[in-house]
């Protein structure tokens, strides 16, 4: 007979295992001896320690499903209960036993993840719904319409719920994207009705700018290019293969007859300039009349100038009330010179001819002193009108005051 701690043969070829209820048959061996009989069925219960290993690797670094763990402890256990080897069997049952522990803690474990991962699906795919339906009203349609659809590849990278809630979220989904969709193309249906319609404005407005192009009626049509300007930017755009080449067309028709303008304003502008140097010289002849002493010399000097003046052409607009203005300071100057004459040769003008100094001379003072205001505020060209006015004044305070003399006052 031939034993260890684990086993035994006795004379038939009987082997036996020890168990904590005692010793357990596990086979008959009549092909060798006792010690190969224990050595081959230890050989056996160190392939189920193997065996017991390999699943406990499994299930500790693989995702094996518990029903398949299960399946495996219990095919490993039928073996460990049927006594086929010797050796620590309770130790083996042990492991088993923790192993099934583990199985039962794991599976708890991924059906509470699970259950976290669908409550985090859940509230995903709500939020998608509300922003889902938030977008459903935006006018923003080309943003929209994108986010809308990143929308859609997130959810369908999201783990499915209950069919329930699923089809109840999948349903507001849906809908809030119908309903941009709806809204968008009505938009849009809405924008090429009036995009056509600004096609027919635009097509009548360059049939009439371009109608226009001719013109020599430089005002009137310049003021109507403008009005034309306005209607266009009222009409709204076109559709994108119309607007560009209406633009064209309306811009050009525009351009000739603006250019047209421009060369006929700038031959006009050279013969204005032209003018007003003629007339400044005119200006500058007739001021050096004053002071008048000469009355009837004067005027036929100023009459002689006048007509000179007259048969020149226009001046520029903006020179005009500058130039002008120095003949009007000469012509008053005659004009107030003939009273001042008058008066003088007037029985009845001796008598005002004091009172009429007084007031030349409070005119003067009055001038004298805005001149000094205007040059003080930089005012150049008003000081220089003023000094004219008072070359006027002064001459004719001198005649008030030769009048005054004359007499004898």
């Amino acid at each position: 007979m031939s034993s260890d701690p684990w086993g035994r043969v006795d004379e038939t070829g009987t082997v036996y295992v020890r168990t904590a209820d005692g010793e357990q048959v596990v086979g008959s061996w009549q092909a060798g001896s006792p010690e190969e009989a224990l050595a081959y069925f230890e050989r056996k219960y160190e392939g189920l320690v193997v065996e017991i290993g390999l699943l406990e690797k499994r299930v500790r670094t693989t995702d094996l499903s518990a029903k398949d763990a299960q399946v495996a402890i219990g095919h490993i256990r039928e073996q460990v209960d049927a006594h086929h080897a010797v050796g620590d069997l309770e130790a083996l049952r042990s492991r088993l036993d923790k192993l099934v522990e583990t199985v039962e803690a794991r599976r708890e474990e991924r059906k509470a993840q699970r259950a976290k991962q669908s409550d985090e699906a859940r509230r995903a795919k709500e939020d998608l719904v509300v922003e889902a339906e938030q977008l459903a009203q935006s006018d923003q349609w080309r943003a929209a319409g994108e986010r809308l659809r990143a929308l859609v590849d997130t959810w369908k990278g999201l783990p499915r719920l209950d069919r329930k809630s699923d089809d109840e979220l999948w349903h507001r989904f849906s809908h809030a994207r119908s309903a941009f969709s709806k809204r968008r193309k009505a938009h849009f249906a809405q924008l090429d009705a009036q995009r056509e319609d600004a096609r027919r404005v635009k097509e009548r407005l360059v049939a009439e700018a371009e109608a226009l192009s001719g013109s020599t009626d430089w005002g009137p049509t310049a003021a109507r290019y403008r009005e034309l300007m306005a209607e266009w930017k009222a009409a709204g755009r076109a559709q994108r293969e119309h607007e560009d080449d209406l633009w064209n067309r309306f811009r050009g028709a525009q351009d000739v007859f603006f250019a047209a303008r421009s060369s006929v304003f700038a031959e006009r502008d050279a013969e204005q300039a032209e003018n007003l140097k003629l007339k400044e010289e005119l200006a500058e002849e007739a001021e050096k009349l004053l002071p008048i002493e000469d009355l009837k010399a004067a005027r036929a000097a100023f009459r002689s100038i006048n007509e000179r003046w007259e048969a020149i052409g226009h001046v520029p607009r903006d020179a005009r009330p500058r130039v002008e203005g120095r003949m009007h300071t000469v012509e008053r100057a005659l004009q107030e010179a003939e009273e001042a004459e008058w008066r003088r040769t007037n029985p009845e003008a001796r008598a005002r001819a004091a009172g009429l100094t007084g007031q030349l001379q409070a005119a003067v003072d009055k001038l004298e002193g805005q001149i000094e205001q205007a040059r003080a505020q930089g005012n150049t060209s008003r000081a220089e009108k003023l000094e004219r006015e008072l070359e006027g004044r002064r001459a004719l305070l001198d005649q008030a005051l030769k009048g005054l003399h004359e007499f004898g006052g």
